[in-house]
């Protein structure tokens, strides 16, 4: 994922930052414990499409 577009994105929930999980292609918003896909290189920042978290994740 191009950096530049990482630091321009931001979660569509609350607009705090993302932080990019490479391994399972998904960008973490810890402030929400979501988990947006990203699908081909684009990343997926609909709220309905994102993984809810667990507790141990949010480490």
């Amino acid at each position: 994922m191009d950096k530049r577009l990482l630091e321009i994105l931001v979660c569509p929930l609350c607009k705090s930052s993302l932080h990019l999980d490479a391994s399972k292609h998904e960008l973490i918003c810890k402030a929400d414990r979501l988990a947006y896909p990203i699908r081909d290189d684009v990343p997926v920042m609909l709220v309905d499409e994102a993984r809810t978290l667990s507790a141990d994740e949010v480490l």
